[in-house]
């Protein structure tokens, strides 16, 4: 018994089809399973980051919609606690701007450490439908120094944008200098709490009929067609089990949202 895992989102959905178990699916011979070492768990954990984000991201967020980075002036370090400070009030600008409007604001946020060891913030966020347009809201809220941002697109699923967000910091970096307690908060994300967090639909299959699917190869939903770079089949070196995993991209995109008619991307300084 195999289960089929599929998350939809507006331009695409992602589709998992693994043994749920630990110890096997009566009738498969098994391969020998191997001990994970810190490394390989290290790096499995990273990917069930990006995995988790990029999902999180299609869930909430469309083609349009911006990712911006807030900056200080050059020279100035404010302490963490200030940034801390300075986020909390332009995040209460941008959301009474956005309850004047009846809108919601949604987002996700990282802080990062630039090499001479200044921070600034990335963020997602939604794009306003109404006036003021969405970074004339952000240059308003923010008060201390420029802001950069560029509209995101639905290419390659958002999987570039979900492995910088969750990025582990160089060990011997920037991040050093700061206490422990504190470099946590530079090594996670936060997002808003009204992200709708997606959950699969769950589809039970005998093994005979993933079998198939694992030799010819799966067929797109109507409308759909199959990221040949997302396709992915094998056996797992843990379990022993095989596993098909693969996303299908709607062949229509939909898109919410306007691009700006002077160009996708505007520096504020």
């Amino acid at each position: 018994m195999y289960w089929k895992d599929v998350w939809r989102f507006l331009n695409s959905n992602e589709i998992e089809i693994k043994y749920p178990g630990k110890y096997g699916a009566k009738g498969e011979k098994r391969a020998k399973r191997k001990k994970a070492t810190p490394e390989q768990i290290k790096k499995q954990n990273q990917t069930n980051r990006e995995k988790k984000l990029r999902r999180l991201i299609k869930a909430n967020f469309v083609p349009y919609d911006l990712w911006c980075t807030l900056k200080y002036p050059k020279g100035v370090r404010p302490p963490l606690e200030q940034v801390k400070r300075d986020i909390s009030n332009f995040l209460d600008r941008m959301r009474y701007r956005r309850k004047k409007k009846g809108e919601p604001l949604k987002y996700i946020y990282r802080l990062e450490i630039g090499k001479r060891g200044g921070i600034h913030i990335h963020f997602l966020i939604n794009r306003s439908e109404k006036k003021p347009d969405t970074d004339i809201e952000i240059k308003q809220a923010w008060k201390h120094g420029g802001v950069y941002w560029t509209t995101i697109h639905e290419s390659g699923g958002y999987s570039d944008l979900a492995a910088y967000i969750v990025k582990e910091p160089e060990e011997d970096g920037q991040i050093s200098l700061f206490p422990e307690e504190e470099q946590k908060k530079l090594r996670s994300y936060t997002p808003s709490r009204n992200l709708v967090h997606p959950e699969p639909e769950r589809t039970v299959y005998r093994r005979r009929t993933v079998k198939k699917m694992l030799e010819e190869g799966p067929e797109p939903t109507d409308g759909y067609y199959i990221d040949k770079n997302t396709l992915v089949s094998g056996v797992n070196r843990y379990t022993g089990m095989s596993y098909l995993r693969y996303t299908e991209v709607r062949i229509n995109e939909i898109q919410s949202g306007i691009p700006p008619e002077r160009g996708e991307e505007w520096n504020s300084e």
